[in-house]
């Protein structure tokens, strides 16, 4: 018997939405950890660059165009990186334990492969 593939209806029902989603909570979670003093550099920057990886995507999805929903799709893996500087900087500073990091550095770097991907068949 044949399955169809699942009709995606809103960006919800997107794999690399969901995944990204699963990041902006680790990264909240691990950021709770940080001392208070970071509050305002390294967590808002760290929580800001998180969000803003689901976010352009569900943007990008509700655009009409492909080119208009690739910008966003670029904007999303820039944040990616972004995020990648950040995790490195605080594995350098001690804020994060070895396996934490690690484990974070696999998931954006999953993320950002399924961007890229994505950005390729449009």
């Amino acid at each position: 018997m044949e399955t169809r593939p699942l009709k995606i209806k809103n960006f919800r029902d997107l794999e690399i939405w969901q995944f990204g989603k699963k990041i902006v909570l680790q990264i909240y979670e691990m950021t709770n950890t940080f001392p208070h003093i970071e509050k305002y550099g390294l967590v808002s920057q760290m929580r800001r660059a998180a969000l803003s990886i689901p976010s352009n995507i569900a943007e990008g999805f509700n655009r009409c165009h492909n080119k208009e929903y690739k910008q966003f799709l670029f904007i999303a893996l820039g944040s990616c990186a972004e995020l990648e500087t950040q995790l490195e900087i605080c594995f350098d500073l001690k804020l994060l334990k070895g396996d934490i990091f690690t484990e974070a550095i696999e998931f954006i770097q999953s993320e950002s492969k399924m961007l890229r991907s994505l950005i390729s068949k449009l």
